[in-house]
């Protein structure tokens, strides 16, 4: 069966093998929001959260999460802070790219590998064209979930829980599929076991080029609290906790509340963080979040990403001066793809590479300006010639969106279109 044909049927990975079945039972749902007793986070509150309380497996669910073994190790967070510091001071990039929601049915080695091969290429790339060193970070290994912005869609004429992502529910429209249900962690964590140990397995061969010396690392949104604190661990050497599920969490536009669970989950941890920033943050929170999350204000520790549409410069210049002025040393990455999505006469999603160029140029004249390094690109690419964003020679218009449209969620870049966004960025 091809992947296309594997979108339309639920995933599940068990025993080391891909194995299709029905979508579980559907289950009563609750708006609790759960975490471990004794922790900051567990009476804050929490947006964009499953609805599967009241699932009779929620608590083995949570229980074997807590018993798994950690996805990254405090060694490789070690190195990977090391070169975000590197970055942070103006040294270096850093790129990160992937699919805007990974798939269960993609968790095999010749769809990850591809992907790694592609971060790689594109890493080797913007280091030829800036002249320093490129720190490669896939949304690999974990970016199951997805926030939304209406919590139901309509198919045919009938109203459906949104599709959140293969940790939450099925894409797959019927009511019972877009149940959320809680057994889809142990899956999601089955699944990132698998990229993470492949990613670990490009990262440790001998031979890289000098221009990429680290990497690849994995990320993804730490959007599901019952998730990501149960895979929070603790050093032998220090007693410090870490979150064990990814080498970089970030927190989204929707979940950068510094009250909020989400951030208060990361603030928690010793793992390098970041956060998105849409138009509308508020500076003042913003910089009161930089506290929560940097305490110390230590290079790499800190990571703000920018999505603020293809005209940044005053959103952006009142986020940057702030941050400046209350001294963090963080990590300015441009993310030009979230700001800039549109929807098409026939309702689909796309993004225009033109809008993406612009964000580009105008997030390093702030930055420029601000005497503040621009510190790389945050991207939604796909390692496949897909066409879900229109410009350049391979989707010249609307129309050329039906060719290979396969996202699950949002609108990603093909490698062609990605190489002129580096090429711009250089510029």
């Amino acid at each position: 069966m091809t992947a296309r044909g594997l979108a339309y049927l639920d995933v599940r990975l068990t025993g080391g093998r891909l194995m299709t079945e029905p979508m579980p039972i559907p289950v009563v749902e609750t708006d609790e929001v759960r975490s471990a007793v004794g922790e900051p986070w567990e009476s804050a509150p929490a947006a964009q959260q499953p609805q599967w309380r009241a699932h009779s497996d929620y608590h083995r669910t949570c229980a074997q999460l807590r018993d798994s073994d950690p996805l990254v190790t405090p060694t490789e967070l070690d190195t990977f802070r090391t070169w975000m510091a590197v970055v942070a001071g103006g040294q270096g990039q850093l790129l990160q790219l992937g699919d805007c929601a990974e798939g269960f049915h993609e968790c095999t080695p010749a769809h990850t590998f591809a992907k790694i091969d592609m971060l790689r290429s594109l890493a080797v790339d913007l280091a030829a064209r800036t002249g320093g060193p490129v720190v490669p970070v896939g949304r690999l290994g974990g970016q199951f979930a997805k926030p939304r912005s209406r919590p139901t869609e309509c198919y045919g004429g009938v109203e459906l829980p949104s599709f959140r992502g293969h940790m939450i529910n099925s894409e797959i429209p019927t009511p019972s599929a877009r149940q959320h249900d809680p057994r889809r962690m142990l899956w999601a964590y089955e699944a990132s076991a698998k990229v993470t140990r492949w990613l670990g397995i490009h990262r440790d061969r001998g031979t890289r080029p000098s221009s990429v010396p680290s990497g690849p690392w994995s990320s993804h949104e730490a959007l599901v609290v019952d998730y990501e604190a149960s895979l929070i661990r603790r050093r032998e050497d220090t007693g410090a906790a870490y979150l064990g599920s990814t080498h970089l969490p970030w927190l989204g536009e929707r979940t950068r509340d510094p009250d909020g669970a989400n951030a208060l989950l990361l603030a928690a941890v010793s793992n390098p963080v970041a956060c998105k920033v849409g138009p509308a943050a508020d500076p003042v929170a913003l910089v009161r979040l930089c506290g929560l999350l940097d305490p110390d204000r230590e290079p790499g520790r800190l990571t703000l990403i920018p999505r603020m549409g293809r005209d940044p410069v005053s959103a952006l210049t009142n986020v940057v001066v702030a941050v400046r002025r209350a001294g963090h040393p963080v990590v300015w990455l441009c993310d030009p793809m979230h700001g800039n999505t549109v929807t098409t006469r026939n309702g689909t999603k796309t993004r225009y590479l033109d809008d993406i160029l612009a964000e580009v140029a105008g997030f390093r004249a702030v930055l420029e300006r601000y005497d503040q390094h621009p510190g790389g690109l945050h991207l939604e690419v796909a390692s496949s010639e897909v066409t879900e964003c229109i410009g350049g020679r391979s989707v010249p218009n609307e129309d050329a969106l039906a060719y290979c449209y396969t996202s699950l969620c949002d609108p990603r870049l093909n490698p062609e279109q990605a190489r002129q966004v580096l090429k711009a960025w250089a510029q």
